[in-house]
């Protein structure tokens, strides 16, 4: 049985390494043909945040070419892309690191050809929690023969959290205006706060703003 290989070999070697490279360059067509690429922008997500950290800054999005098969991209929805940084060993203020297809989430059919940056750099920094006071911003006027006697907001104060050079410097959070316009009675209204800066969160989105009317003698 081996001497036949053996001959099967030796018989037009030529022509048979010719044919194997057909039958590879075949393959290679067969496996290629429809395929394509995109470029898309993805978000910067995060794990393994050190407890009490807040990122402050830095790139929010990584551009990556993908190459697979025409019909895989078409099918490719904005959840099934991911790019994540790993800050387990991040400290506070700059930090730098390499975004790499370790850090890209994709289908097992596609593939990452570019990345782009492939570095970033994060400015990380302390969270502080804070209490602060509520202020209620009215707009307009009771009807004619009214007056406001008095104006009340519950909760009077809320608890916000982020960065803590951001929630230093902030001592009060509006609500959105409250139109009282030609009111002749009592209201109630509940209101959505404006937070004051971006990275500022409060667990309470809205409060209960009353307005007391008296009619003028």
């Amino acid at each position: 049985m081996n001497d036949k290989i053996i001959e099967f070999i030796k018989t037009n070697p030529l022509l048979k390494v010719i044919s194997l490279l057909i039958a590879i360059a075949l393959w290679f067509f067969v496996v290629s043909k429809g395929r394509s690429g995109i470029v898309l922008d993805v978000p910067i997500g995060f794990k393994n945040m050190p407890s009490g950290i807040e990122v402050i800054d830095g790139a929010k999005t990584v551009s990556i070419n993908v190459e697979g098969q025409e019909r895989l991209l078409k099918a490719l929805r904005e959840e099934h892309v991911g790019v994540v940084i790993d800050l387990k060993n991040s400290k506070k203020g700059e930090n730098l690191f390499a975004i790499t297809p370790d850090n890209i989430r994709l289908p097992k059919s596609l593939v990452a050809t570019k990345i782009s940056p492939q570095t970033v750099m994060l400015v990380l920094e302390e969270r502080l929690k804070k209490e602060v006071v509520v202020t209620p911003i009215i707009t307009g006027s009771p009807a004619e023969g009214f007056l406001v006697k008095s104006i009340s907001v519950t909760p009077k104060n809320i608890e916000i959290e982020g960065p803590a050079s951001a929630v230093a410097k902030v001592y009060s959070v509006k609500t959105e205006p409250v139109d009282i316009t030609g009111i002749d009675g009592d209201l109630h209204y509940s209101v959505n706060l404006n937070m004051p800066k971006r990275g500022i969160r409060t667990f309470t989105p809205e409060v209960k703003v009353s307005i007391y009317v008296r009619r003028i003698k």
